[in-house]
């Protein structure tokens, strides 16, 4: 029969520690909610802090009408599983090709490496993106995204941990390298790659600065960068909102710069924030198997 372990002063430390860290992560989510649902005056006003006042839903009713808002969702999505989808495929086969012999492997792998911590800025960045003609096109954001050196060391970590006599055996078979990728190491690192997924998604969802530099069509822009729009434009937002809501409203509940700021916030963060907790378990799993050997 199994001891039952004593709770110690220790286990109440580490439990409330863990409490507090959560509810500093946390706060800041509900303050954010908590000020998109509360009276839009007393929110503007710095007055709503820990629980909603005068419970009310216009401003998400007046955040959708905003233009645009819709379609960017559309590429934001598009762009986000496309990107990922390509990245983690590329980190995959890369990662797995640098554990092979291959001619100028130890060459191709450091010149990989240097790229992560030296790169030319930002203007000649900007010049090689005009000159490919990724300028007002959704594979700019796609297309620099797919090669990340760090994803790719992963892997590549990931799968000399795993046994080679798979390998081996396969080869003595016939298998080829696709052969051996796809049907023996592609399902052994499947933890590595829900995590390098999970960073993939977060960065092609939160990313806007490519919108920023690249894109001046609005067909292509981003949640991300409507929100950094309207975080600048909070006041000729709410002043539009406020002239086509007609006459009959409560003016406590009008737009102002706050509730935009706001709910605009709340609805860009609200998707990744509600897919992340279900994947998150595979960040421990994921590096800390490839990160010891033997």
């Amino acid at each position: 029969m199994p001891v039952k372990e004593k709770f110690t002063m220790f286990h109440f430390v580490n439990y409330a520690a863990f409490a507090m860290i959560t509810l500093i992560c946390v706060f800041p989510f509900y303050y954010l909610f908590i000020n998109t649902i509360s009276n839009n005056d007393l929110s503007s006003r710095g007055l709503v802090m820990f629980y909603p006042k005068d419970i009310h839903w216009t401003n998400y009713a007046d955040v959708f009408r905003i233009p645009g808002l819709g379609q960017a969702a559309l590429i934001s999505v598009f762009r986000t599983v496309l990107g990922t989808v390509l990245t983690v495929a590329a980190s995959a086969f890369l990662g797995y090709l640098f554990t092979k012999q291959m001619w100028g492997r130890s060459f191709w792998y450091r010149f990989l490496v240097i790229t992560m911590y030296f790169n030319a800025g930002l203007i000649p960045w900007y010049l090689t993106m005009l000159q490919l003609g990724l300028t007002n096109n959704f594979l700019a954001y796609i297309l620099p995204a797919i090669v990340q050196p760090f994803f790719i060391i992963l892997v590549k970590t990931f799968v000399e941990s795993t046994p080679l006599a798979l390998q081996e055996s396969a080869q003595i078979d016939g298998a080829g390298i696709l052969t051996i990728f796809a049907k023996i190491i592609f399902p052994l690192i499947t933890p590595i790659l829900a995590t390098i997924a999970i960073f993939s998604a977060v960065t092609q969802w939160n990313s806007f600065t490519d919108t920023l530099f690249l894109i001046t069509d609005q067909n292509l822009f981003t949640l991300q960068f409507i929100l950094y729009r309207y975080m600048n434009e909070a006041t000729s937002i709410a002043q539009l909102m406020k002239q086509s809501t007609g006459a009959m409203v409560d003016i406590s509940n009008m737009a102002t710069p706050t509730s935009i700021q706001t709910t605009v916030s709340m609805v860009v963060v609200l998707p990744i924030l509600l897919v992340y907790p279900f994947f998150q378990r595979f960040f421990v799993k994921g590096i800390m198997i490839g990160a010891v050997k033997g």
